[in-house]
């Protein structure tokens, strides 16, 4: 599956991630000791929903827009997020993960963002520029296990790649099994799309096979049946998600599901414990 996220910003994978992310972040803010937040997939930061990539597939209107409209309060610390970045009512930007991991950052709390493609990290330091955000232009792999364990005494690595190449996963969980080896209470979170459940299953059984004792999964299936060849959704592993985290993530995923399934459908939003 090729994900560049210009042609995809604010749709429903971004209305969940968002939302889940900051309320991950929140959770371990309520300790005061420093983080350090890095993002190894960091794209534009900033997206212009009104764009012609954006406008060609028009999925914001299924997402960050019904967002927004909806009343549920649990969904005010994303609503916030996303008119930080806007000066009216209608949304004409949309914030990336950097934007929002920004935001959300306290004076002790370190931000660090990658992004290999060279007109991206380009993009993507403009963006920064009024943040006290570092801008690396690696691999994104490497910078990984680079910068684990981060200097702070705690940290969120967020894993957010297009999966354009083939191997994808399989890089992805190397590099999480060597990350974990030399990081094992650092909180990882991977983002990922969801086209259907065999193969997801498959992938989350050699996930299982790492041993890693505290790892979530939330998955978001817009659609009551898996629709052949298409998107059906996404979701998050989040290792070493916080207690307080987890216990108020139940509510916010019900939230989700109820302001994002498409006409017709429920949608189905839930986490799990790998090892269950």
């Amino acid at each position: 599956m090729n994900y560049r996220h210009s042609f995809h910003a604010g749709n429903s994978a971004d209305v969940v991630k968002h939302s889940v992310l900051i309320a991950l972040v929140q959770a371990l803010q309520i300790k005061q000791a420093p983080l350090t937040l890095i993002d190894t997939h960091a794209g534009c930061g900033l997206y212009d929903l009104g764009g012609a990539e954006a406008q060609r597939t028009g999925e914001a209107t299924q997402g960050v827009l019904r967002a927004l409209a909806d009343p549920n309060p649990l969904l005010d610390e994303y609503r916030a997020a996303v008119q930080a970045v806007n000066a009216g009512p209608e949304p004409k930007f949309y914030p990336g993960s950097p934007r929002v991991l920004a935001q959300l950052l306290r004076p002790q709390d370190v931000l660090i963002l990658n992004e290999k493609h060279p007109e991206d990290a380009q993009v993507l330091r403009a963006a920064m520029r009024d943040t006290p955000a570092a801008v690396h232009q690696r691999d994104a792999y490497e910078l990984w296990l680079a910068m684990v364990p981060p200097r702070t005494p705690r940290g969120v690595v967020v894993v957010d790649p297009p999966y354009e190449q083939q191997d994808e996963r399989a890089r992805i969980t190397a590099t999480l099994a060597a990350a974990h080896r030399k990081w094992a209470h650092g909180v990882t979170v991977i983002w990922f799309p969801l086209k259907g459940r065999p193969a997801h299953a498959q992938w989350k059984h050699k996930l299982r096979g790492l041993g890693i004792p505290k790892f979530l999964s939330v998955e978001h299936w817009l659609y009551d049946e898996d629709q052949p060849g298409i998107y059906n959704g996404a979701g998050l592993f989040i290792v070493n998600p916080p207690y307080a985290f987890t216990q108020a993530l139940p509510p916010l995923l019900d939230a989700l599901r109820a302001a994002l399934a498409p006409e017709g459908h429920e949608g189905e939003i839930a986490s799990q414990w790998l090892g269950d």
